[in-house]
């Protein structure tokens, strides 16, 4: 990269990452049992480039589920589900889907970046060792460029004193911030976020947030499961609503906020604003 410092997350990447279609996700009709257990009950949804959508519900209702789906963490036993215009865990012969081979799926989930609520750093590399692993390995990005873009993303993230601290010398809100920047060095299409300060002490979840907020800013497409409402208010262009394995209801934060029309959304809002 050239010409000083980045100005913001995506210019630590080189720009925007490339999408192949203005509908970055595509699922339909997606079923997910855990055995008996009928866990996502035919669940549709389409996300734009650029878009923010929130997920709320209670646990239980499927929220997790349904995003570890979207890059084939969890399989589907029906439906199916796109992703930047790719089939993701899936192929189709004859009118039919098969499960892909590891070899492809693995290629798909490198458009696809994730946030775990637990920050899932390898304890014994530095913050920017754990940054640019899967770029070097994965991606074949050469050391140096890798390096470079790594310290780019810590800065971006406030933590480029950090780059040589281990995980187990960062707070929470660090390790997390660190989680995000080796996610978006993969430069994926979509970001996924299942519950990224569930973990954290309060004093720490408005600095993950404002890493996340920067990246809505900045027009990356992102799927969000959290309970911040203060977040989706303030960020989401959808707030979509699940339960019992469903999507009961969708809209923008000022309907939901103001006027939501299904009780069970009336109940929960009601809890937890």
């Amino acid at each position: 990269m050239s010409g000083g410092a980045p100005h913001d997350l995506l210019d630590a990447i080189g720009g925007a990452p490339p999408t192949t279609s203005d509908v970055v996700v595509e699922a339909r009709d997606v079923h997910k049992w855990f055995g008996r257990l009928h866990v996502l009950k035919g669940v549709s949804m389409s996300v734009r480039r650029q878009e923010v959508v929130v997920v709320i519900g209670a646990s239980g209702s499927g929220k997790t589920t349904f995003i570890r789906c979207l890059n084939h963490l969890e399989r589907i036993q029906k439906g199916r589900i796109s992703v930047n215009g790719h089939l993701i865990g899936y192929r189709e012969v004859n009118g039919k889907l098969v499960e892909d081979k590891e070899r492809n799926i693995a290629a798909q989930r490198q458009e696809i970046g994730m946030v775990f609520q637990r920050f899932n750093l390898f304890p014994h590399k530095t913050a920017l060792a754990n940054v640019i692993l899967a770029p070097v390995q994965v991606r074949k990005m050469p050391v140096a460029e890798a390096v470079e873009m790594g310290r780019a993303l810590l800065d971006r993230v406030g933590l480029a004193v950090k780059a040589d601290a281990y995980p187990g010398q960062l707070s929470g809100g660090q390790q997390q911030r660190v989680a995000i920047a080796r996610a978006l060095a993969m430069k994926p299409a979509l970001m996924l976020f299942d519950e990224p300060t569930s973990a954290l002490d309060p004093e720490m979840i408005g600095e993950v947030l404002e890493v996340m907020k920067e990246l809505a800013r900045e027009g990356m497409t992102m799927i969000v499961v959290t309970h911040e409402m203060g977040f989706a208010r303030e960020v989401a262009d959808r707030v979509v609503m699940m339960d019992d394995g469903q999507i009961i209801e969708e809209g923008t934060p000022e309907h939901f906020f103001t006027s939501p029309t299904h009780e069970r959304t009336k109940a929960f809002l009601s809890k937890i604003l």
